[in-house]
């Protein structure tokens, strides 16, 4: 490797794309073509940066093959820098197999944290846990030693675990800081913000009130009854049922919980869980039936009776009940939280993380475009829709995950 693409490479290590392109911008040799793709891809430049590295993988020869692995990489990481989810990760794993196999186990490293990212991205947390946990910082880089942090500390955002994410995110801080990468810094310093924002609404006794993410860890760990609004779920201290698949029950629970101690008028049940203004014996008869399917599925948990004029619940071991409440009650929240992060999203990547089909998503974002919360530029399968981060704050208890371990 000759003098002027070692010095390109050491640039990039310190995150100066403009110094590695001062050296290499006019070659097109693999290597260079290479740290090009590198380059544009900090300088975000994501379209220009995937047909650089793609040049760059045809063009190093059958016996390079860490070098073509390099490429594979690079573009994966291009990829999920442009919320491409739909990249094949079996090709990231082919080549993170690669360069395990020649003794590049930095860059190997880099390939699995990168898989960790994106299954973060799309709710997968035991997978992205169980991933994390075969990889040992201590043998990383600075660089690599941050985004390991930065990963563990998403997931135990996603899962609501603040000191974990506390914990954390100080070794992220100190391994950025060692590395000296000021965007590497500023995203430790984005996700830390998070910590110091409201996370949820605590809805009980009537009252309602913001809370901090430590606050909602302190919640789980009590003796209420919570009625988890972020995860469609309820749970205590020992059991947990998620109901996140049957959208009438928990409309009907949170209600209940809602009004407790009282009981929910049979009228307010219906509007709730059913979206009918109007209550007819047809209306009466539904929720009877729906009624005795939250009873079943609530049976370790609650008590559900029937008042004179509606449903009333009870705990049966907890001291109390409370309803957890997303910090924004919004209709297309979830998509409003990842677009959060500031990045373009295409809907298709969007319906990918979100679990919901294109169609259901593309309609969520017309509707919020119309409303001035989110911008679109390109056409057709090269539209890319962006918006602002929303300041005020935390998204991560918006973002999708499964319940309980997600």
């Amino acid at each position: 490797m000759d003098s002027l693409i070692t010095a390109a490479a050491q640039a990039l290590a310190k995150g100066d794309p403009l110094g590695a392109l001062n050296r290499v911008a006019l070659r097109d040799d693999a290597p260079a073509l290479a740290l090009r793709g590198i380059a544009m891809a900090q300088l975000g430049d994501f379209a220009r940066a995937k047909v650089l590295l793609r040049r760059a993988g045809r063009a190093f020869g059958a016996g390079e093959a860490v070098a073509r692995a390099r490429c594979t990489v690079a573009e994966a990481e291009v990829a999920l820098a442009a919320r491409d989810l739909g990249w094949p990760p079996g090709r990231l794993d082919e080549a993170g197999a690669e360069l395990e196999a020649h003794g590049d186990r930095a860059n190997a490293a880099h390939a699995r944290l990168l898989d960790i990212r994106r299954l973060l991205l799309i709710g997968r947390l035991d997978h992205a846990g169980e991933r994390l946990a075969g990889i040992d910082p201590a043998q990383l880089p600075a660089p690599l030693r941050a985004v390991h942090g930065l990963a563990r500390a998403g997931i135990a955002l996603r899962r609501m675990k603040a000191r974990s994410a506390r914990a954390a995110l100080a070794e992220a801080r100190e391994a950025a800081g060692r590395a000296r990468i000021l965007a590497l810094i500023a995203e430790v310093d984005a996700a830390s913000r998070l910590l110091d924002e409201p996370a949820a609404r605590l809805i009980a006794d009537g009252v309602e009130r913001p809370l901090l993410l430590d606050e909602v860890e302190d919640l789980q760990g009590s003796e209420v009854l919570i009625v988890d609004a972020c995860r469609n779920a309820v749970h205590d201290r020992d059991n947990a049922v998620s109901l996140a698949t049957r959208p009438v029950l928990f409309a009907l629970l949170r209600a209940l919980a809602e009004a407790w101690p009282m009981d929910a008028p049979r009228d307010v049940l219906i509007a709730g869980a059913f979206g009918s203004r109007f209550t007819d014996e047809s209306h009466r008869a539904r929720l009877r039936v729906e009624i005795g399917r939250l009873r079943a599925a609530l049976r370790p948990l609650v008590r559900i009776s029937a008042t004179e004029r509606g449903f009333v619940i009870a705990p049966r071991r907890a001291t109390g009940i409370a309803v957890l409440a997303r910090p924004v009650e919004e209709k297309h929240a979830m998509v409003l939280a990842l677009m959060a992060d500031g990045e373009t999203w295409s809907s298709s990547a969007l319906a990918l993380a979100l679990g919901s089909s294109q169609r259901s998503v593309q309609r969520a974002l017309d509707a919020l475009a119309e409303t001035g919360k989110v911008q679109s530029y390109g056409q057709a399968r090269a539209r890319r829709w962006l918006m602002p981060p929303t300041p005020g704050f935390a998204t991560s208890l918006l973002l999708p995950a499964s319940w309980p371990d997600g």
